[in-house]
């Protein structure tokens, strides 16, 4: 049996661009991406610290060191510039993999840079 489990998290991101117009997903910096261990096309759940929404979408690619994050498509009326955010993904386990695993943690200050991160 498969049981699902956090692999990544980007904890109070800052939103930092809210697109209405636009084919839906969330930008997130390259460089962000790459120490979470998220990936382009990626399914991701939004929760909005701010406002208390919740949701879901997917994941491309910001420019590197930008500190982009852009909420895309109808998503962009759940959340405003300079909202906190948490963006999560989760991945299926099975008992083994997930006695073993630990999530990526990623914790950024308001300029979306990183304060700490774990693994």
């Amino acid at each position: 049996m498969l049981s699902n489990f956090l692999k990544a998290k980007l904890h109070m991101a800052s939103v930092t661009q809210a697109e209405l117009w636009y084919d839906g997903s969330c930008a997130i910096d390259a460089d962000l991406l790459a120490l979470s261990g998220m990936r382009e096309f990626e399914q991701i759940d939004i929760y909005n610290v701010t406002n208390g929404e919740r949701f879901t979408t997917y994941i491309i690619v910001a420019e590197a060191g930008s500190g982009i994050i852009s909420i895309n498509g109808a998503a962009a009326r759940k959340c405003q510039v300079g909202d906190r955010i948490i963006i999560a993904t989760y991945g299926q386990f099975s008992e083994t993999e997930a006695a073993e695993h630990k999530p990526k943690l990623v914790y950024l200050n308001q300029d979306n840079s990183v304060e700490r991160s774990t693994n």
